[in-house]
């Protein structure tokens, strides 16, 4: 693995609130991508008492080759988690959650009507709370998006994850033309804002970014994360390059200039984070 440069270092986990949220997840049996995905800013979020919660359990039917995620045959669907997430919020306090899952190819519907029953439980426990769904892409399969638009999350996520002409060799089923039909349905619902996140330094120019950039606006995507790759562990794709802090300034600048209405543009960003300003 490349060495990582000064400003891709993390602080380790720590503090009351930090002990907290991790206490709660494991009492109520609940996965967060936060561990799955080992994402490098769970401490700052966990800290601050937030966390990214992922559905439908932690063992994904697909193998990108960029993700830390478990692959392999997931178990059943667990009815219970809806009640027990929604329970967890509000012990929480929470005013914004994050929802995610892996992807549920074994399943008939993907695992949509669970996403149906998580969100419109977390909303009758949680009235007040605002929630954004980072769904996968049910194969673009229009009927089974249109189920979670119609459970009214204030923000529906879908990220593409890489350029075009990388995506073959980063995801290993989905593909670039379906994901932008997913955002693409979740902006004409016109009930939900439509958001998508993007990984770079894995080869990508920076003619393709912002060619995605151009992509994703003439669906309708209004807001755009876009995050440095890290390797997760030796077995996944290598880093190509490190990309520096004034690069990512640089295509924050340009996606507000193309449209976009918000951009978080940062080595350490990824899709959930600081997604309560995204509302």
């Amino acid at each position: 693995m490349k060495r990582k440069p000064e400003w891709l270092k993390i602080s380790l986990p720590k503090g009351k609130l930090y002990l907290d949220v991790k206490d709660i997840v494991e009492q109520k049996k609940l996965h967060t991508i936060c561990v799955s995905g080992k994402c490098p800013n769970m401490a700052e979020c966990w800290g601050n008492g937030t966390a990214t919660f992922m559905i439908l359990g932690e063992i994904c039917t697909r193998s990108c080759k960029f993700c830390a995620t478990q692959t392999g045959k997931p178990f059943s669907p667990d009815w219970d988690e809806p009640n027990r997430l929604a329970e967890t919020i509000e012990k929480m306090k929470l005013k914004h959650c994050v929802l995610t899952s892996v992807d549920r190819d074994d399943l008939s519907d993907g695992g949509a009507e669970f996403w149906v029953t998580t969100v419109t439980c977390i909303k009758e426990r949680n009235p007040h709370v605002t929630i954004e769904t980072l769904i996968p892409d049910f194969d673009g399969n229009a009927e089974l998006i249109q189920k979670i638009v119609n459970a009214h999350p204030e923000v529906i996520s879908h990220n593409v994850e890489t350029v075009r002409r990388l995506t073959p060799q980063i995801r290993s089923r989905a593909k670039y033309d379906v994901s932008l039909k997913t955002i693409e349905i979740i902006a004409k619902s016109g009930t939900s804002k439509a958001k998508s996140g993007l990984m770079v330094g894995l080869g990508e120019t920076e003619s393709e970014v912002l060619q995605t950039m151009d992509d994703l606006l003439a669906v309708g995507c209004k807001v755009f994360t876009i995050g440095q790759y890290l390797q997760p562990t030796c077995n996944h794709v290598s880093v190509s390059e490190y990309v520096t802090p004034e690069q990512f300034e640089k295509y924050k600048e340009f996606g507000l200039e193309k449209g976009f209405e918000f951009v978080e543009s940062s080595p350490l960003v990824r899709s959930s984070y600081q997604a309560h300003k995204h509302i």
